[in-house]
């Protein structure tokens, strides 16, 4: 008899007499044979009971797993054989004897099988092996019934990594609020677990996740703070109502970085909240700032004239991020009102028209430039202005029919000696529009980057004076930027400033031990750069 039918008879005639020993001599023979005929083999245990197919299969999968994994098949028919009798899985789950113990707590995880997590959760208080107790976890998981959740929620405290971090992810998988619940309980003492749970919230996004990533944004560590807000524009307007509950409370630092993830997810519900802070007039400009950011960056109804109480603000930041605002919304009641603030007073006017240069402000600047009086001025403020704000503007005037202005732009400047150079990280382009425009005024060079990666590839080849950045900054924040550069430069060698809204005691001391030189905060001005300037270099 050839081979083939041989074996194909025999595994027949195992089955019918329920010879598990047999069977498996025949199944371990199988490495020998061809795909075809292993398939065939396999296949007789269609016809096989429960009882007989689960067991030996399960041995079989334990045993030759390289030989199982060509064979899908093997699985297939296991899993029919299990959904027609589960009771033979929770009975050898029970059994700490059962051999391959693990392939069956592997299938239930696979076919959520309910019925056999009480077998499950008492396996976890009997199992002494690490990889089994984390088999086990995982499998809860992907069961997902909610009666699991407190036999796994206690090793979240069980002194393994290994097991804290898979019941962590078992309770996400859960994602009830009572899983919720117990993982918001268990943050606060490891930064890499925290972020593993704000990514699980990020996920499940109920009620008790959307605070907690909320609440996650007044983190005293600056990676948490930005990984927070991230995922809340991730999720989206979903998490508007929530967020815009932040601006209520007297905390700068908080609504900051509410402002900025409203303004990025860019929900029109966040600008009624926005408009009433604004109303207020709060009294940290780097709110009022990021208010003007934000509402810059969503769709304003016929209603955005009242942004022009920004240009008004005694601070120039703010002024600079109500223009930029402005600009995207402009419309003929913003024009004659902008033309009203800047003809009450001759520095109103000045500095209205500076302000629209240094936003890039097109729309602004174009309604000013109507009037003949405006136009000295402003050609007064371009021929100081950085060579790509000249070049910004020109093409501006040369388009929109001020051909005359634009020429005067042209007229060659005093040769000057070659500036030395100046980088600043921020992920605000606003922010970096106002470095280009005040380290200029200062005699420097500067040298502008939105993202720290790009920063840290430029400094391989470079050596500006200094190096100015923010700290709050996705992916990497101004901490590891530092971190970075200390690799390359001393402290002497290239002096690093942190420049930023936050005055958190945590993230003074990380950033000073990262090695920078000095904090400055925001909203810098030239003089505050420039008495940094002459402290450093």
């Amino acid at each position: 008899m050839p081979e083939r039918a041989h074996l194909l008879a025999e595994i027949k005639e195992n089955i019918t007499n329920q010879d598990a020993i047999k069977a498996r001599l025949v199944l371990g023979y199988m490495e020998n044979i061809d795909k075809n005929t292993r398939e065939q083999v396999i296949g007789a245990f269609r016809d096989a009971a429960p009882e007989f197919a689960v067991p030996v299969l399960s041995r079989f999968i334990c045993e030759h797993r390289d030989m199982v994994a060509g064979l899908p098949l093997v699985r297939e028919i296991l899993a029919v054989k299990i959904l027609a009798r589960p009771e033979l899985v929770a009975k050898a789950i029970g059994d700490e004897q059962t051999p391959c113990r693990s392939v069956y707590i592997s299938m239930a995880g696979e076919l959520r099988l309910e019925e056999v997590v009480d077998n499950l959760t008492e396996a976890l208080l009997t199992a002494t092996d690490v990889d089994e107790l984390h088999q086990i976890l995982d499998t809860l998981g992907e069961i997902g019934d909610p009666q699991a959740t407190n036999s796994v929620s206690e090793f979240l405290y069980s002194g393994n990594r290994t097991l804290i971090i898979a019941a962590t992810k078992a309770l996400g998988k859960l994602g009830t609020p009572t899983a919720m619940m117990r993982l918001a309980e268990r943050m606060g003492t490891d930064n890499q677990l925290d972020l593993l749970i704000l990514d699980i919230f990020a996920k499940v996004q109920d009620s008790i996740s959307l605070d907690k990533l909320n609440e996650a944004m007044r983190s005293h560590y600056a990676h948490l703070r930005t990984y927070a807000k991230k995922t809340l524009v991730g999720i989206g307007p979903k998490a508007v109502p929530i967020l815009t509950e932040n601006l209520l409370f007297d905390d700068a630092d908080l609504r900051i970085h509410t402002l900025n993830v409203l303004g990025d997810i860019g929900d029109p519900a966040a600008i009624a909240p926005i408009r009433k802070l604004l109303h207020s007039h709060p009294a940290n400009p780097n709110v009022r700032f990021a208010a003007y950011e934000a509402l810059g960056l969503l769709p304003l109804d016929r209603g955005a004239y009242v942004l022009t109480q920004g240009l008004s603000d005694p601070v120039d930041h703010v002024c600079i991020a109500a223009a930029k605002a402005i600009d995207r919304n402009f419309n003929e009641i913003m024009a004659a009102g902008i033309k009203n603030l800047a003809s009450e007073r001759e520095e109103d006017g000045h500095r209205i028209i500076k302000t629209a240069i240094q936003a890039q402000a097109k729309h602004i600047f174009l309604s000013l430039m109507e009037e003949e009086r405006f136009q000295p001025v402003a050609l007064s403020h371009l021929g100081r202005a950085h060579q790509d704000i000249r070049d910004f503007f020109y093409s501006i005037l040369k388009e929109h029919g001020y051909s005359g202005l634009a020429l005067k732009l042209l007229a060659p400047e005093e040769k000057k000696t070659q500036r030395k150079l100046i980088c600043a990280v921020d992920d605000s382009r606003m922010i970096l529009s106002i470095y280009k425009s005040t380290l200029h005024e200062l005699g420097y060079e500067p040298v502008l980057f939105e993202f720290p990666a790009s920063a840290l590839e430029w400094l391989q080849s470079n050596t500006p004076e200094m190096v100015l950045t923010d700290l709050n900054m996705p992916d990497i924040t101004g901490i590891d930027l530092t971190r970075e550069i200390r690799k390359s430069f001393s402290k002497k060698e290239l002096p690093v400033i942190m420049v930023t809204t936050q005055d958190e005691a945590n993230d003074n001391k990380a950033a000073l031990e990262a090695g920078v030189n000095d904090i400055l905060r925001k909203p810098f001005t030239a003089q505050s750069l420039e008495e940094v300037f002459k402290k450093f270099l």
